[in-house]
């Protein structure tokens, strides 16, 4: 349909039939108007898969299995691979199933920057870099997009922590903002053409941002001319005068008085009263219309997806593969040579626990999902005995009965807990809609199973029956999950003392580290000979893992966020003073990870862009390239090593004048056999939103080839 059409087509409508469509009618759909053909616009969480139906008007699930789906890697996961086809698959695997479940709208994926390493959501995003952010996010929307169905980037704007989510005030120098907090959303929405973007809970500028007019219009509609839909998030509208006059289209939210939403009969009786124009609930349709009309849905011949399809299961595979990062790697101890392997000793909770049933609106049924523990017993088979000694317990008390006494997580009693229990979002609009995690106290009981467990796996582990001992810890959704921000980056539940403890009767422990977060890894990393680091890694992930392990995959992801020792290997800590729960200033300003390492000489645990290989590579014959108005840096890479294997070359830039040591401008990953050279092409974009960028010359830049933030190879 054309403007014009769509506009007739409001004409058509009656003001119920307007008002219908712009809140929410369920608590996942609005109303559709039948008799002009126009559908229910039917949304979705969430990034690492389609969640679970629930009822119409309450957070009870519906009674039926049809809804196990593809249960995808986190976006920190994806992220990690640095590999923008990859992630345009992994998109046309979300879209396939959004749009095979019967759904319009894909509320993700999350793109906020990863400021604060505390942040329970950080699973759900991408990085702390701008550009990375954005050049992966887009491939995602794209695929996804391909499908039929509308992607919601959230959340517009500087959503970067939980706690009191739902009300704190951002403080930010407008530059720092631009080029920093809002460059990922422009790449994304006008490069990638999300055809929908979900406005944020918190205040900019005192003003609530689904209110704000300097980012809704301002910024959004006129600067960037973006002319797709802004849904609010559920519960983040607050008044019926300011929601009209804003640039949002829809109104969602988490309770069942749909009629009394603020979009919904009081904006009706505003505008019967001529308290409010007419004309801007027509422009709010108008938006709704044309999305609708983008996704085939108005009459047209629609893409019907398809969900838990057999190549959506590999391609999760394969971004499972790409994601896991090697760390440390010392005496070459990985990977393991599985010939010689006749009996494998597993020592970890994480080795045994499914994740992806928990951490707030991210969680799904997943069709299926393969822990470490099954990955390694399926990959060895019966040549091969693998034992499992849980080592530590996440549990809060001694007497929990979600744990079997022998290890292992009773996930059937945890299913009928979630089924009778009140969904965790039906109160999710109360106490400012998040905190700080609270440490649960520890009893002598707890202590002792503690020390129980931590003894009995150290007792296994001297046994010298085992080629391999491999501990499999990190954080759950107890950590990583919506409404809760951690206190700290220690490891919980007394791992460190147990790897500690390992260290002692084995000087091979090869440790996996799994979480959706940056976790302090200096004691892990000192007492172990290997160590690799895996996020939420979707139904596939112990597959993944065990080829990594056993060396049928080469690790080639890399760090998308910076691992510090501490809190204190962050600006957001050591330079914030002035926060508080209530008011977040951001007076790191561009020093956000590795901007702010580089930049006051901080030296992280792992830096930013960090990862290394079971081979080597060696970079030479760098050169700078211009065709048209584009640039680009070719260097050739020689695989000096004895396997095949994939490397992510990185370009930073130096720029004078510009208040940050370099700035990632450019990446590329290549495959690369073993002996073998490749020339690399690698584009270059500098952000382009300040005076500075503008005024700058070539004199004034300096490009940096590197393997990672502070492994430098070539300066041009």
């Amino acid at each position: 349909m054309n403007n014009e059409e769509i506009k007739e087509l409001i004409n058509k409508m009656t003001l119920d039939e307007k008002i219908g469509m712009v809140h929410g009618a369920e608590l996942f759909r609005t109303k559709g108007v039948e008799r002009l053909g126009i559908p229910p616009l039917s949304m979705t969480d969430g990034p690492m898969g389609v969640r679970n139906e629930f009822c119409k008007d309450n957070w009870a699930t519906e009674k039926n299995a049809t809804d196990n789906v593809t249960y995808l890697p986190c976006n920190s996961a994806l992220c990690s691979t640095w590999n923008r086809s990859l992630a345009y698959k992994m998109g046309e695997v979300l879209g396939n199933e959004v749009r095979g479940r019967g759904k319009d709208v894909s509320l993700a994926p999350g793109i906020n920057i990863k400021r604060n390493p505390l942040c329970g959501r950080n699973f759900e995003y991408f990085s702390e870099d701008p550009y990375l952010t954005g050049e992966m996010a887009k491939e995602v929307v794209k695929g996804a997009q391909s499908k039929d169905i509308a992607c919601c980037v959230k959340h517009f704007a500087l959503n970067n922590k939980e706690t009191k989510r739902l009300e704190y005030n951002a403080n930010i120098d407008e530059d720092v903002l631009k080029r920093i907090y809002l460059r990922a959303f422009r790449k994304v929405l006008i490069d990638g053409g999300a055809l929908s973007v979900m406005s944020a809970y918190n205040k900019y500028k005192n003003v609530f941002c689904s209110d704000s007019k300097e980012l809704l219009k301002d910024i959004l509609r006129d600067e960037w001319g973006y002319d797709g839909a802004i849904i609010s998030d559920w519960g983040a509208v607050h008044d019926t005068d300011k929601a009209a006059h804003s640039e949002l289209d829809l109104e969602m939210s988490v309770t069942d008085n749909f009629d009394e939403y603020f979009l919904a009969n009081p904006l009706k009786e505003k505008i019967l009263s001529g308290d409010i124009d007419e004309k801007l609930l027509d422009k709010k349709v108008y938006h709704l219309l044309t999305l609708m009309d983008k996704l085939n849905m108005l009459g047209k011949e629609r893409n019907k997806g398809a969900y838990n399809a057999p190549e959506s299961r590999e391609i999760t595979r394969l971004v499972a593969l790409d994601s896991i990062i090697l760390l440390e790697n010392k005496d070459n101890v990985l990977p393991l040579d599985e010939k010689k392997l006749r009996n494998v000793l597993v020592i970890g909770e994480n080795a045994d626990r499914i994740h992806s049933n928990a951490g707030g609106s991210a969680e799904i049924k997943a069709l299926y999902e393969i822990t470490p523990l099954m990955g390694l017993r399926m990959a060895l088979g019966g040549n091969c005995k693998v034992d499992f000694a849980e080592g530590y317990t996440s549990r809060l008390s001694a007497d929990d009965p979600s744990v079997f006494e022998n290890g292992g997580t009773n996930w059937d009693r945890i299913a009928k807990i979630q089924e009778t229990e009140k969904n965790w979002q039906a109160t999710s609009l109360e106490n400012g809609g998040g905190g700080k995690q609270k440490t649960a106290p520890v009893d002598d009981k707890l202590k002792r199973l503690r020390k129980e467990l931590r003894d009995k796996a150290v007792e296994m582990a001297q046994d010298p029956k085992y080629d391999a001992v491999i501990f499999v810890g990190g954080l759950n959704h107890d950590y990583d999950s919506e409404g809760v921000d951690r206190a700290n980056m220690y490891m919980p539940y007394e791992q460190n003392e147990l790897i500690e403890e390992l260290s002692k009767v084995r000087n091979d422990v090869i440790s996996v580290v799994v979480t959706g977060s940056p976790v302090g890894l200096e004691k892990v990393a000192e007492n172990s000979k290997a160590l690799l680091l895996m996020y939420y890694n979707g139904m596939e992930g112990g597959n993944a893992l065990a080829s990594t392990l056993l060396g049928y995959n080469n690790p080639s992801g890399k760090l998308a966020e910076t691992f510090g020792h501490d809190e204190m290997d962050y600006g957001v800590f050591a330079m914030c003073k002035r926060s508080t729960d209530d008011e977040e200033y951001y007076d790191d300003g561009f020093k956000v990870g590795y901007r702010f390492n580089d930049t006051e000489n901080v030296s992280p645990l792992y830096p930013f862009g960090y990862g290394i290989s079971y081979t080597s590579f060696e970079y030479k014959n760098a050169d700078i390239v211009c065709e048209d108005k584009d640039k680009y840096i070719t260097v050739e890479v020689s695989n000096t090593g004895d396997m095949d294997g994939a490397e992510i070359l990185q370009v930073y830039v130096k720029r004078e004048g510009v208040e940050v040591e370099k700035e990632l401008a450019g990446f590329e990953k290549v495959f690369i056999g073993k002996g073998e050279s490749t020339k690399v092409k690698i584009k270059i974009e500098l952000e382009d939103e300040t005076d500075i960028s503008k005024k700058l010359n070539e004199n004034d830049v300096t490009y940096l080839i590197a393997a990672s933030s502070k492994d430098i190879r070539i300066t041009l």
